[in-house]
C-alpha cells in the first residue's frame, strides 16, 4: 500500500516520538480494503491488520521516530460516558469481522517489541495526550497519527498531527499553520469550537441552525468559549437564541472535547524508544495471517530499528578461489571435483517454451569456476553434458527444476541433484517469506550473497573484462553458497523428518514438473480469441443493458456511481454498511437479486463474471509460445500444506463447473502427432484421506459400498432412507464434509450454506454422533500438534504450528484450524505427487510416447501418442489408485478427448 503524506515535514535533531491511534487507524484500515479479498484459508479476516500493518511500515519509514507508542480504547464505559451516558451511544455495534483483528494486531505490535497502551476509563486519545504531552516538555518531536479531528488540540510548535485523508494511504500533516488554515482558528481554540460545532459520531449534540462557519466564527469574535459563555447575550439573532437555549449541552461538550493529558500509565515518553524486533515471533505472526507478500514483508522488517546493528553482524560476502576455464579446461576441472557435491549456479532466460543458458558457476569445497557456454568446444561440451547427466556426481542446486528446464535447451540432462536449496528451506519452513538465496545466505550462512571485498584481484582479466570478472565473481559466489546451505540443509532436513520426503518425493517431482513445463500443452488461438472477443460483447451488452435498466448511463466499474444507482434511484434494499457507503460486491448483488424484482443486480453479477472471463483467455491468449503451445510454470513452494501451484498463466483460475469454464477448457488440445487428452483425478480424496486417518468405521463403509458418498453419509446424518435424501440434504452434507477436511468451523459453514450459526452447529453435531471416529480424530490432531508444536501428513510433511499455545484466542483459533486441514490437505497432495511419479516412471518403463503435461486442482492431463491409449488409461488407472494405500480405498477417474473439456469425467 503506498502512502502519501501532504505538508511539509521538518527535520530536526529532536528525538522524535510518534503515537499511534490504533483503534482509529485499524477501522479506516477495515473499512479501506474490501474484507472479502483478505481472508486466511481458515477464513479469519486480515484486511484491518494489514492495512495498519502497512500504513504503520510506510510511516516508520517516512518519519524515521525514535520512539513510539500505539494507544488504544479499552471498552465505550470511560469516564465520559459515565458523564454523559448518551456519549458514543448511537455508533452501530462493532462489525465481528472487525473485532476479531484487534487482538491479531497486538500480537504484531508485540512481536515488533512496539509499547502499546489501554487505559480501563480512558480513550487512547486521552493516552495520546498524555504522552505527548510528556514528550513536548522534554523537548521531543511528536507525531500523532490518528483520525480523530480532536486531537487538533493538541498541536503546537513540536507537535503535529498526521490525518488520515484516504484510507490510512493518504496522510495530511497537521501544524498549527494547517489548523489555522482549515478552520481560522488556533489549535487552543479547536475545543472550543468542537463543542459549539458538535460531534454525530460521538453523539454530541451540535446547536440548531449552527454549523462550522458560525461556531468558527463565535470563536474568533470573543476569542473563546468560555468568553462567549461570559457574554453569551450579546449574540444576537435565531442563533444567539439557540445558543442559550444550549447552554448546558455545549458547556457538557466543551469538557467532553478536552482531553486528559494526566492519565496514569505505565510508562513515560522517555521509555518509550525503539528496540530491535523480534524478528522470528514477527516472521511466526506474518505466516500465521499468510502476509506473503515480499514487498510488504520487506517494507515492515526494513524498519527494524535492530537491522542496521544486524547487517553489521553480517560477513559482507564470502572469499572464493576461482577460475575463469578456457576451452578445453573444464574436463580437467570437473575430472578433478570426483564425484564429491558441486555447488551449481546459472544465468539463463527461459520465456513462452525457449530459453539458454548465459553463465555457469561450479564450486566444491577447496575450488570454483566459470565458463560462457558458447565458448565451450566440443570436449568441453561433451565431458559437461556427461558430468551434468551422471546420476553419481553429486550437484546442490537452487531451484532445481528451472535450470533443469533450460538446460535442455542445450541438450543437457541434468541428474544426480542431491539438494535443491529452494525445496530444503520449504520443507524446513513452509510459508516463509522469502525462498531467494540471498535471503537464506544471511539466515543460515549469517553473510552476505557477495564476493568477499579481497575477491577482485583474484580473477586474472585485464580491465576491459571488469564487468565479466565482476559477473564470474558474484556467479561463482552463488555456486559456493548453495554448496554450503545444502551442508547446514543436510542437517536440518533430517531433524524436522523431511530428508527422505525431500529426495523420494520433491526432488523427483522437479524433474518431472520441469518436462511437463517443457512440454507444454497445445492451445487453439482462434477458439480462444474467439472467446475472448465473445466475453468483451457480452460485458459490451450487460453494460447496455445496466444503463437501459435504469434509464441512463453510468460507469459500472464505480463502486459510488453503482451505489447512488442502486440504493439512491431504485431504492433497492441497503446491504452491509461501510466507510463509502453500502457494499456493492458479489454476495451483495447475489442477496439483492433474490430480495428484489430489478433486473440491474442480475445484469451487475453478469458483467463482473465476463469481464474476469475475457481477462483470464486474454492472459491464456498472451502466454501461447511461437509453436503452438502454452507453458505454465509450476511451483512446489508456495503452499504451505504442498499443494503445487501455477503461474504464466495460471490454470487454477479456469473455471470448471460453468459453461463458460468448459468452453475455455475447449481451447486446450491434443498437439500435432499424439491422438487424444487424456485427464485423470482421485474421488473425494481429501475426504478419503479424513475416513483413512479417523479410522471411523462408519465412514470408511460409506466410501467402500460404492454408492454415493453424500447421499450414504446424509442417511446416516438425518436418520432417512437413501432415497429419501434430498438435492439440499446432500449439499449440506458435502458442505459439512469438504468443511471438516478444511477445518471450518461451524460459523464458516453457517455462512456457507447461508443458514444460522446454531442450526450449522447442531448439524455438525449431529454428523459427530454418527460418526464418533471423525470427531476424536480432530480432536485428537489439535491435541497432539499442540503438544508437538506441529501437524504432520502421511508422508512426514510437517507445518510447524507455535500459535497453538498462543494467549492471543484469534490466533490460536486459526492455528486450530490449520491442525486440521493440514495433514489432510498435506496428504492429498502428497499422495498425488507419487501417483505422477508412478505414472510418469511406468509411461518410461514401457516405452511409451505418450506424456504428462499437466497437474491442475489434483487433476492429472496427459498428452496421448497413436496406438497407446488402452495401454496407457489401464497404466494410469493402476498407478494412481496404488499409490498409497489408504482404508478408504483411492477411486480414480478417467477421460478420453481431443481437448481438455471433451476428456472431462
Amino acid at each position: 500500500m503506498a502512502e502519501k503524506v501532504s505538508g511539509s515535514k521538518k527535520t530536526t535533531d529532536r528525538p522524535r516520538l510518534m503515537l499511534l491511534d490504533g483503534h482509529s487507524l485499524a477501522y479506516r484500515a477495515f473499512y479501506a480494503l474490501p474484507v472479502e479479498n483478505f481472508n486466511t484459508v481458515t477464513g479469519q479476516p486480515t484486511n484491518a491488520v494489514y492495512g495498519f500493518t502497512s500504513m504503520l511500515a510506510n510511516t516508520l519509514r517516512d518519519e524515521a521516530p525514535t520512539h513510539l507508542a500505539v494507544a488504544f480504547d479499552v471498552s465505550r464505559k470511560t469516564w465520559r460516558s459515565e458523564e454523559f451516558p448518551e456519549y458514543k451511544a448511537t455508533r452501530s455495534k462493532t462489525p465481528d469481522e472487525f473485532g476479531s483483528q484487534l487482538a491479531l494486531i497486538g500480537e504484531l505490535l508485540d512481536a515488533m517489541v512496539v509499547p502499546r497502551f489501554a487505559v480501563e476509563g480512558f480513550e487512547a486519545d486521552d493516552v495520546i495526550a498524555t504522552l505527548a504531552t510528556q514528550a513536548e516538555a522534554l523537548g521531543y518531536e511528536v507525531l500523532i497519527v490518528t483520525g480523530d479531528r480532536d486531537s487538533f488540540q493538541l498541536v503546537s510548535e513540536h507537535v503535529t498531527v498526521l490525518y488520515p485523508t484516504k484510507g490510512v494511504s493518504e496522510l495530511t500533516r497537521y501544524t498549527p499553520a494547517k489548523v489555522e488554515e482549515r478552520y481560522g482558528l488556533t489549535p487552543r481554540q479547536y475545543p472550543d469550537f468542537a463543542a459549539l460545532r458538535g460531534d454525530p459520531s460521538d453523539n454530541l449534540p451540535g446547536i440548531p441552525g449552527v454549523g462550522e462557519k458560525t461556531a468558527a466564527k463565535w470563536i474568533t469574535q470573543f476569542g473563546s468559549f468560555e468568553e462567549l459563555c461570559e457574554r453569551v447575550d450579546e449574540v444576537k439573532g435565531k442563533a444567539g437564541d439557540n445558543l442559550r437555549a444550549h447552554l448546558d449541552a455545549v458547556k457538557l461538550n466543551r469538557r467532553l472535547t478536552e482531553m486528559v493529558r494526566d492519565v496514569a500509565l505505565p510508562a513515560r515518553a522517555e521509555q518509550l524508544g525503539r528496540e530491535p524486533y523480534d524478528r522470528e515471533a514477527l516472521g511466526q505472526v506474518l505466516d500465521a495471517l499468510e502476509f506473503r507478500n515480499p514487498n510488504f514483508r520487506e517494507r515492515l522488517f526494513a524498519a527494524d530499528p535492530g537491522a542496521a546493528a544486524e547487517e553489521a553482524e553480517i560477513a559482507e560476502g564470502v572469499a572464493v578461489e576461482g577460475t575463469v576455464l578456457s576451452a578445453g579446461e573444464l574436463p580437467g576441472w570437473l575430472e578433478a571435483r570426483g564425484a564429491g557435491p558441486v555447488g551449481l549456479a546459472s544465468v539463463d532466460t527461459w520465456a513462452l517454451g525457449s530459453g539458454s543458458v548465459t553463465q555457469v558457476a561450479l564450486a566444491d569445497a577447496e575450488d570454483a569456476a566459470w565458463f560462457d557456454p558458447t565458448q565451450l568446444d566440443e570436449a568441453d561440451e561433451k565431458a559437461f553434458a556427461a558430468w551434468l547427466a551422471d546420476p553419481e556426481r553429486a550437484k546442490v542446486v537452487h531451484h532445481a527444476k528451472n535450470a533443469m528446464r533450460v538446460f535442455a535447451e542445450h541438450g543437457w540432462r541434468l541428474s544426480g541433484v542431491s539438494m535443491d536449496t529452494a525445496l530444503a528451506a520449504y520443507l524446513i519452513k513452509p510459508g516463509r517469506r522469502s525462498f531467494a538465496l540471498d535471503v537464506l545466505s544471511v539466515e543460515y550462512l549469517g553473510r552476505e550473497l557477495a564476493p568477499a571485498a579481497a575477491d577482485s584481484g583474484q580473477l586474472a582479466f585485464g580491465e576491459e573484462d571488469d564487468g565479466e570478472a565482476a559477473a564470474a565473481a558474484a556467479l561463482m559466489v552463488q555456486a559456493r553458497t548453495v554448496l554450503d546451505l545444502g551442508d547446514v540443509f543436510g542437517q536440518r532436513l533430517p531433524e524436522v523428518g523431511a530428508a527422505e520426503l525431500l529426495h523420494d518425493v520433491e526432488l523427483p517431482t522437479s524433474a518431472l514438473l520441469a518436462k511437463m513445463e517443457r512440454a507444454g500443452i497445445a492451445a487453439d488461438r482462434a477458439h480462444l480469441e474467439g472467446l475472448e472477443e465473445q466475453f468483451a460483447g457480452a460485458v459490451r451488452h450487460a453494460v447496455e443493458e445496466a444503463h437501459a435498466s435504469v434509464g441512463h448511463e453510468f460507469n459500472l466499474g464505480s463502486p459510488k456511481q453503482l451505489q447512488e444507482v442502486l440504493f439512491g434511484e431504485l431504492g433497492l434494499p441497503r446491504t452491509k454498511k461501510t466507510k463509502t457507503g453500502y457494499t456493492t460486491d458479489a454476495d451483495a448483488l447475489a442477496w439483492l437479486a433474490a430480495q428484489t424484482d430489478h433486473e440491474l443486480p442480475v445484469i451487475m453479477l453478469r458483467h463482473r463474471e465476463q469481464a474476469k472471463l475475457r481477462v483470464t483467455v486474454e492472459g491464456l491468449v498472451k502466454t501461447i509460445a511461437p509453436e503452438g503451445r502454452i507453458h505454465t510454470t509450476f511451483s512446489q513452494i508456495v503452499a504451505a500444506t504442498g499443494r503445487l501451484s501455477s503461474t504464466d498463466p495460471n490454470l487454477q483460475n479456469v473455471p470448471v463447473r460453468t459453461d463458460e469454464g468448459r468452453a475455455i477448457r475447449r481451447g486446450f488440445v491434443v498437439g500435432e502427432g499424439y491422438e487424444s487428452l487424456l485427464t485423470a483425478d482421485y474421488s473425494q480424496i481429501e475426504l478419503r484421506v479424513m475416513a483413512h486417518l479417523s479410522e471411523d468405521d462408519g465412514l470408511i463403509a460409506a466410501f467402500t459400498s460404492g454408492e454415493d458418498l453424500h447421499t450414504t453419509v446424509g442417511s446416516h446424518v438425518f436418520s432417512v432412507q437413501r432415497d429419501e435424501v434430498d438435492a439440499e440434504m446432500r449439499r449440506k452434507i458435502k458442505a459439512m464434509s469438504y468443511g471438516l477436511a478444511y477445518g471450518l468451523s461451524a460459523f464458516g459453514l453457517s455462512q456457507q450454506l447461508g443458514i444460522e450459526a446454531a442450526e450449522a452447529r447442531a448439524l455438525m453435531e449431529t454428523y459427530f454422533e454418527r460418526f464418533g471416529g471423525v470427531r476424536d480424530y480432530l480432536r485428537r490432531a489439535v491435541e497432539e500438534a499442540r503438544g508437538t508444536g506441529y501437524t504432520e501428513t502421511l508422508l512426514g510433511r510437517r507445518r510447524y504450528l507455535p500459535d497453538l499455545t498462543s494467549d492471543n484466542r484469534q490466533r490460536r483459533e486459526m492455528a486450530e484450524r490449520m491442525a486440521l486441514n493440514a495433514p489432510i490437505q498435506g496428504s492429498a497432495a502428497d499422495i498425488v505427487k507419487i501417483a505422477m511419479l508412478r505414472v510418469d516412471e511406468a509411461l518410461v518403463e514401457q516405452g511409451l510416447r505418450s506424456r504428462m503435461l499437466l497437474q491442475v486442482h489434483d487433476e492429472i492431463v496427459l498428452e496421448v501418442a497413436p496406438g497407446e491409449r488402452e495401454q496407457v488409461e489401464e497404466l494410469v488407472r493402476h498407478e494412481m489408485s496404488h499409490a498409497y494405500p489408504l482404508r478408504a480405498p483411492l477411486d480414480v477417474s478417467v477421460g478420453v478427448g481431443t481437448d481438455w473439456e471433451s476428456a472431462a469425467h
